[in-house]
């Protein structure tokens, strides 16, 4: 297992279109998968997309057992490798929320997101995934979804007197753990 390194924000490959991925339950999936998580955990990461470390598939990962110190308000979301993502928007309702973002260290802006999705894919043994999420649960899917479509949450940002450094915004944060 391995920490990959994270692309920054003005990377190129940030911008592509993710390729679905074609072959499950393969030892190359499962290292990256594995490499994945270990990456995400040692940034405290809510969730990590395949594009962000440089690997043009669509999967990404989400979730944690315990309280995440980037969201420390947040309820847990279920630990969840998602491959080849779809997300069908439950109603038209939408909630704004500060979304910050691995690929764009130090700041954090407030985002709109759907309050209510319902997300389908497949888990790396190519069993299908289908669940219904809301509030921060929906929020982390589609910002990792985002990734696989070449956008980053800046860009969904509507208001930028809502966008800002993480350590200015949110003084009793760490904005080293932003980085």
């Amino acid at each position: 297992m391995a920490i990959r390194e994270i692309l920054k924000m003005g990377d190129p490959r940030l911008l592509r279109i993710a390729q679905p991925v074609a072959a499950f339950d393969t030892d190359e999936l499962h290292l990256l998968v594995r490499d994945m998580f270990e990456t995400m955990h040692a940034v405290n990461g809510a969730g990590l997309a395949a594009p962000q470390i440089g690997v043009d598939q669509q999967l990404v990962i989400f979730g944690t057992d315990i309280v995440n110190p980037r969201y420390p308000d947040a309820p847990p979301v279920p630990r969840t490798v998602l491959l080849n993502p779809v997300i069908t928007p439950i109603g038209e309702d939408e909630e704004e929320g500060w979304e910050g973002c691995l690929s764009v260290p130090g700041l954090r802006g407030v985002v709109p997101r759907f309050a209510n999705i319902r997300y389908t894919g497949f888990d790396p043994y190519g069993d299908p995934i289908d669940r219904v999420a809301s509030g921060f649960h929906a929020r982390v899917v589609q910002h990792e979804v985002d990734h696989l479509l070449g956008k980053l949450y800046p860009m969904r940002v509507r208001d930028f007197s809502r966008f800002g450094y993480t350590e200015v915004l949110f003084p009793g944060l760490d904005a080293a753990d932003d980085d």
